[in-house]
């Protein structure tokens, strides 16, 4: 499977926002930028280590409710409660926990479209609907209820990049995108 290369405007818009809640992100060395607008059958979850300029790559799934025809493509965002849906913008990762979905790492919104994200419970973990064999055969993967959910063979690699206190940013460049509150 081939990882395209990470949308430049993007990561602008990623570092500008790491710049606006620099005192919120203990460890501004490694984060993770997520590109929603590619599908999902592509690697678009982006670890990058700033300071080696590294970059890594791997699928991540969106939330049903922003892929309601489940094409294989975000469509819309959501902040509400219930919507099953993924939420834009900036976050820091917290504590790493075992929960429902097994290892996980909590996620708290720092911006107005994600502000929701701790009561949503919106946090990473891994999927078993998230995997390359689905990707190809299928052309998506499955879909998760808002989370950002990966492969299990990618999660330790994840949680282990990311750690507490580091900066992820979700969303998309382009237009006719439905963002409700």
């Amino acid at each position: 499977m081939q990882t395209p290369a990470i949308n430049m405007a993007l990561l602008q818009r990623a570092r500008a926002a790491l710049e606006t809640h620099r005192s919120a992100i203990a460890a501004p060395d490694r984060i993770a930028v997520i590109d929603f607008g590619l599908a999902s059958r592509v690697p678009r979850l982006h670890l990058i280590d700033l300071e080696r300029s590294t970059l890594r790559s791997v699928l991540v799934a969106h939330g049903r409710g922003s892929d309601p025809a489940y094409t294989g493509w975000l469509i819309r965002f959501s902040n509400t409660a219930g919507s099953d849906a993924t939420s834009a913008g900036s976050y820091v990762t917290g504590a790493a926990y075992v929960g429902e979905h097994g290892h996980s790492m909590r996620l708290e919104g720092l911006d107005a479209t994600n502000s929701n994200a701790q009561a949503r419970g919106i946090v990473i973990h891994s999927a078993w609907y998230v995997n390359e064999a689905l990707a190809v055969s299928s052309g998506k993967i499955g879909r998760s209820d808002g989370c950002f959910a990966v492969a299990p063979s990618a999660l330790a690699a994840v949680l282990s990049h990311l750690g507490s206190g580091r900066f992820v940013y979700a969303d998309r460049i382009g237009t006719g995108l439905r963002n409700p509150a």
